[in-house]
């Protein structure tokens, strides 16, 4: 069983900087897809970023030019780093992980680490 936790998580300025954690633990996870989920208070959770175990990244519109995300297969972490925080980027962050040879859906979450932007 695969179990995912997020860190990095705080309370940050407008215009600040957080890196977000998503460390993997049960396997190895060089062969998944990766990504990076939001849930703004009283919204439903949306998507950020993804990465594919190739390397190829997306990401919505809202975040590009301001995140990145990479990961470190060695650590079986993932890294979201925000830049340029905006207080429309609070919210839970959580990391999600595909099985291997699906095409969609996350099969695995972590708990959620709190991102809060103050303006």
């Amino acid at each position: 069983q695969v179990q995912l936790v997020e860190s990095g998580g705080g309370l940050v300025q407008a215009g600040g900087s957080l890196r977000l954690s998503c460390t993997a633990s049960g396997r190895t996870f060089s062969r998944n897809n990766v990504g990076w989920f939001r849930q703004a208070p009283g919204k439903e959770r949306e998507l950020a970023v993804t990465m594919n175990w190739t390397g190829g990244t997306y990401y919505t519109d809202s975040v590009k030019g301001r995140f990145t995300i990479s990961r470190d297969n060695a650590k079986n972490t993932v890294y979201l780093q925000m830049n340029n925080l905006k207080p429309e980027d609070t919210g839970v962050y959580y990391c999600a992980l595909r099985e291997i040879g699906r095409n969609s859906g996350w099969d695995y979450w972590g708990q959620g680490t709190q991102v809060t932007v103050s303006s």
